[in-house]
C-alpha cells in the first residue's frame, strides 16, 4: 500500500512523527481486507487487538514523500498472528515492526475466523 506523506504527518522539522508508522501499518492491515470486500471484524463485538509491538525506526520520511507499507505473516496460530510491517522510502527500509494481533470476541481471545485465515494466508 502507498501512501503520501502530509503536512499533518510531520513534526516541526518536517520529518515524519513517529508513531504515524504505526499508523500507516495499521491502514495497510485494514487495506488487506478491504480490498478483498471485508471488514476485519465479523461483528460489534469482535475484532484484531495489538498485543505486542516490537518497532524499529531505521531512517526518516519527508513532508510529500510516497511511502510503501508491506505486510508478511510470520505466524499464524489458531487465536493470532504476527506480522512483519516494513515502511519504505524508495529502496531504502525507514520502519519495521513485527505486531502480535490476538481476535478477539467480547474481550476474549477466540479462533480466528476461517475467511480471515485465508486472507492472512494470502500474504
Amino acid at each position: 500500500m502507498q501512501v503520501r506523506v502530509y503536512y499533518e504527518d510531520t513534526d516541526a522539522g518536517g520529518i515524519v512523527y513517529h508513531t504515524n508508522y504505526i499508523k500507516y501499518c495499521e491502514r495497510a492491515r485494514s487495506e488487506i481486507f478491504f480490498e478483498r470486500g471485508l471488514k476485519p471484524s465479523l461483528g460489534d463485538s469482535s475484532g484484531f487487538v495489538v498485543r505486542d509491538i516490537k518497532a524499529s525506526f531505521l531512517a526518516t520520511a519527508s513532508l510529500g514523500d510516497t511511502l510503501d507499507v508491506s505486510s508478511k505473516i510470520l505466524t499464524l496460530k489458531k487465536t493470532s498472528l504476527v506480522l512483519l510491517q516494513e515502511v519504505w522510502k524508495e529502496e531504502v527500509k525507514v520502519f519495521s515492526m513485527e505486531v502480535v494481533l490476538v481476535y478477539v470476541d467480547k474481550g476474549k481471545p477466540c479462533r480466528i475466523p476461517e475467511v480471515f485465515k485465508e486472507v492472512f494466508a494470502s500474504l
